[in-house]
C-alpha cells in the first residue's frame, strides 16, 4: 500500500520551460539599458539553447553569452545573481499542482520532494510555488552532498519518512534520473510525460499532475 508520494521538482511540478522563458524576457527588459544592443529575441534564444533546459548552470551560460556577445557594460557575477535572486519571481507550476497537493494531503499520504540543484535557490522555487508546506521531507542534492541518479538520495528521503521502498511512489519527468533511478530503490514509479524524452518504464504515465491520485489508487489495487 502506498504511504508516501515524493516527487521531482523541475519539470514535475515547476514548469521550468514557462519559467526560464518569462525569465529570461524579463531580465533582458530589467537590464535593457546594458544589453539593448542585443536584439531580445537572440538574447532569449541563446540563452535557452545554453541552458540545455537547467542541465548547465548559469555561471557557465552567462559566461558563454558575455563573449558571444562581447558584453562589457556587465559581469558574468550580475547576471548570476540576477538569475538567483530573481528566477523565483517567475516560477509557473503545472496546471492543477495544489489541487493535487490538497487532495493528498487530505488523503493522509506522507509527501516529499527530490531534487538536482543548488540549495536555496531550490528552496525559493518551491516557497515560490507555495508547495513547501506541503511536503514532509525535502532533498536537494547541494545539501545532501548526493544527487539522482544515485540510489542513496532515494534511500535517505524513504528514511526520513520511515517507509519502506515498496510502500512509496516516485513521480518525475526524467526516464533515467527519475524513473529508473527511483525503480533501482524499489520504489513504484510514475513518469509525467515529456515531450523531449522518448518514453520510460514506469508503472503508470500521466499527462497532467490531475492524473496523481487515481493512479495512486490503482495501485491499492494491485
Amino acid at each position: 500500500m502506498v504511504k508516501a508520494v515524493i516527487f521531482d521538482l523541475d519539470g514535475t511540478l515547476l514548469n521550468r520551460d514557462a519559467s526560464v522563458n518569462l525569465f529570461i524576457e524579463n531580465q533582458y527588459k530589467r537590464l535593457a539599458h546594458r544589453l539593448s544592443h542585443i536584439p531580445k529575441e537572440k538574447y532569449i534564444q541563446r540563452f535557452i539553447e545554453l541552458d540545455q533546459r537547467g542541465y548547465v548552470w548559469k555561471d557557465r551560460v552567462y559566461q558563454q553569452l558575455i563573449k558571444e556577445f562581447d558584453l562589457k557594460s556587465i559581469s558574468c557575477g550580475e547576471l548570476l545573481q540576477d538569475y538567483l535572486y530573481s528566477f523565483k519571481d517567475h516560477c509557473v507550476p503545472f496546471p492543477n499542482l495544489i489541487e493535487m497537493l490538497n487532495g493528498l494531503k487530505q488523503s493522509h499520504f506522507l509527501l516529499g520532494v527530490i531534487t538536482n540543484g543548488k540549495g536555496q535557490f531550490q528552496m525559493d522555487n518551491m516557497i515560490a510555488l507555495t508547495i513547501d508546506a506541503y511536503m514532509d521531507t525535502i532533498l536537494i542534492s547541494e545539501r545532501e552532498g548526493v544527487k539522482k541518479p544515485d540510489p542513496e538520495i532515494f534511500q535517505r528521503a524513504l528514511a526520513r519518512l520511515d517507509v519502506a521502498p515498496e510502500d512509496s511512489v516516485f513521480i518525475g519527468d526524467h526516464p533515467e534520473k527519475d524513473v529508473e533511478a527511483a525503480k533501482g530503490a524499489g520504489m513504484k514509479t510514475i513518469w509525467k510525460r515529456d515531450q523531449y524524452w522518448y518514453g520510460a518504464e514506469a508503472d503508470y504515465i500521466i499527462e497532467d499532475l490531475g492524473e496523481i491520485y487515481g493512479r495512486i489508487q490503482q495501485f491499492h489495487s494491485y
